[in-house]
C-alpha cells in the first residue's frame, strides 16, 4: 500500500508542476491538437487505407492492427473498470482542459492506441519509427497537460499499447 501511495504523491507532485506553467495556455492549445490526433479518426482512415491496398505487407500491417486493437480496447476496459482511478479533476478538485470520455483514468486509452499505432507502423516502416514515438510520446504527454490523466495513467498505457503491438505481430507474423 505504501508503494502505491508513493506512486500517487509523485503523480500528483508532477501533474501539479505541469499545471503551474506560465506558458500553461500554449501548451494546453497544443495539447488539444496533439490528442485530437489520438482520437482514433486517423486509425480508422488508415485502417480503410490498407483494406483498399493490394500489398501484401500493407494488410499484414491491416491484420496486425485489427488483431492489437482487438486485444487491447477489452484490456483497456478491463483495467479501467477494475482499478477505477479518479481522474486528476476527481481526485485533486480542478478543472481539466477537456471533459473526458468516461470516470476512470487509469490507463490512458488514448495513450495505449498511440503507442499501439507506433509499435505497428515503425516495424512496418521503420524509418518512420522516430517520428512515430515522439508522436506517441506527445499524445501521452497532451492527456496529463488537459488535466484527464496522471502521469503514471500514461506510462502504463504506452507499455500496454506496446506491448499488446508487439504480440498482434508475434501471433500474426510468426
Amino acid at each position: 500500500m505504501k508503494f502505491m501511495q508513493t506512486i500517487h504523491a509523485y503523480d500528483v507532485g508532477l501533474f501539479s508542476w505541469v499545471m503551474r506553467r506560465k506558458s500553461q495556455k500554449f501548451l494546453v492549445k497544443c495539447a488539444r491538437h496533439i490528442s485530437t490526433t489520438g482520437d482514433g479518426h486517423l486509425y480508422l482512415l488508415l485502417a480503410l487505407g490498407l483494406a483498399w491496398s493490394h500489398s501484401a505487407a500493407e494488410l499484414s500491417l491491416l491484420g496486425c492492427m485489427a488483431l492489437a486493437f482487438l486485444l487491447e480496447r477489452p484490456a483497456y476496459f478491463i483495467l479501467k473498470n477494475s482499478c477505477r482511478r479518479d481522474r486528476p479533476q476527481a481526485a485533486l478538485n480542478i478543472q481539466s482542459f477537456i471533459i473526458p470520455s468516461d470516470r476512470f483514468s487509469f490507463p490512458s486509452g488514448h495513450t495505449s492506441a498511440a503507442f499501439l499505432m507506433a509499435t505497428l507502423l515503425g516495424s512496418f516502416y521503420p524509418l518512420a519509427t522516430p517520428f512515430l514515438l515522439v508522436w506517441a510520446l506527445l499524445v501521452g504527454m497532451a492527456r496529463v497537460v488537459l488535466g484527464v490523466h496522471f502521469p503514471t495513467d500514461t506510462l502504463i498505457g504506452a507499455l500496454m499499447g506496446t506491448a499488446i503491438a508487439l504480440l498482434s505481430m508475434e501471433i500474426l507474423l510468426a
